[in-house]
């Protein structure tokens, strides 16, 4: 059984923590870099006790990467760093997963929603959207993947299929979102502070979040049709998860009936994507530590309107799961390698 040296840049951050445990079971990766930038000497289990596996291993500067020894890296750095260097690593032969938004949306859209000129705009066109359930052959013969988002991934997992069959308008789609303190990243902040967080729901980046324009781009990749989205997340006391609710005009003649089974249909056999039965709804409790999303939809029929619903770990199938799904992929592995679906519950 052929094994893989990997490098995790960005090892130290809760992402970056995340795959260490992931690639800790996995049994044909192995993380043989393990890079950082201030953390960069420390050992893993003073920054991260629970690694136990790694706990005696170092972090290395990001520049210490060797590329010949790795065939594959995930990049789980801020926004704007991973355009500097995924090039590098794909011209010297590596598969390469960028956790950041570097590589999800055309060049355009950099200076408005991300603040930045793209430093590496020819690449764009070169990277494949990661969601393997909607772009699963792309991603298995891509060099660079730009992994999606956490709000985005269950958002463009149950609106495609309704967009594909022409249930629902794509016009005017409302997306309500709410996550976990930990997709915030690891650096504390003032929202972030327990005393500030714990018994508050609060909104934030309204009318400006990043994950906007790439659940736009993600549908008309995956359904050819433009969509338009308002989209306000929200930040919850909760450590893990995502939760999301879209809403969406219903077309003329759709009914739950037909809702439920454009999901059920486009996911039947899919491991990691769950349509609940009707009358329940996701629940990121679920499928904490797994890289599961689960999915569900309901009618509003006073107001013409599909609701619908999604949760999954945005650690998990919202950032390292996915990533780990998409190498997988990538090097011709079984794609559920080394990636749970049962979750931590209660």
């Amino acid at each position: 059984m052929q094994k893989y040296a990997v490098a995790v840049l960005g090892a130290s951050g809760y992402s970056g923590a995340e795959l260490l445990r992931l690639l800790a079971g996995h049994s044909q990766l192995e993380a043989t870099f393990l890079g950082a930038h201030d953390a960069a000497g420390s050992l893993v289990g003073e920054v991260f006790p629970h690694l136990a596996p790694f706990a005696h291993r170092r972090y290395e500067p990001l520049d210490a990467l060797d590329l010949s020894s790795v065939q594959a890296a995930f990049l789980a750095l801020p926004a704007g760093m991973s355009s500097t260097i995924a090039p590098r690593l794909v011209e010297g032969g590596l598969r390469v997963v960028d956790l950041a938004g570097d590589f999800r949306l055309p060049a355009s859209a950099y200076p408005e929603w991300y603040g930045f000129s793209h430093p590496a705009p020819a690449w764009l066109d070169r990277a494949v959207y990661g969601l393997p359930e909607l772009f699963r052959k792309e991603v298995a013969e891509a060099s660079l993947v730009a992994n999606p988002g956490c709000y985005p991934t269950p958002v463009l997992l149950g609106l495609a299929p309704l967009l594909s069959a022409g249930l629902v308008e794509p016009h005017a789609i409302v997306v309500d979102g709410k996550s976990g303190i930990s997709g915030a990243g690891k650096k504390p902040t003032h929202r972030s502070h327990f005393a500030a967080l714990d018994g508050s729901v609060q909104a934030y980046r309204v009318g400006r979040h990043q994950h906007t324009p790439e659940m736009e781009h993600g549908l008309a990749l995956a359904t050819g049709t433009r969509a338009t989205v308002t989209f306000v997340p929200h930040l919850v006391p909760a450590v893990r998860g995502v939760v999301t609710t879209a809403y969406a005009r219903l077309a003329e003649g759709s009914s739950l009936a037909d809702l439920r089974e454009a999901l059920t249909q486009a996911y039947a056999g899919e491991p990691f994507v769950r349509v609940v039965p009707q009358g329940e709804v996701p629940d990121p409790k679920r499928v904490a530590g797994t890289n599961v999303c689960e999915l569900g939809v309901g009618v509003d029929a006073h107001a013409r309107t599909a609701v619908v619903m999604g949760a999954l770990d945005n650690l998990g199938k919202g950032a390292a799961g996915q990533a780990l799904q998409n190498l997988n992929l990538m090097l011709g592995l079984e794609e559920t390698l080394g990636l749970p679906t049962v979750g931590v519950y209660p």
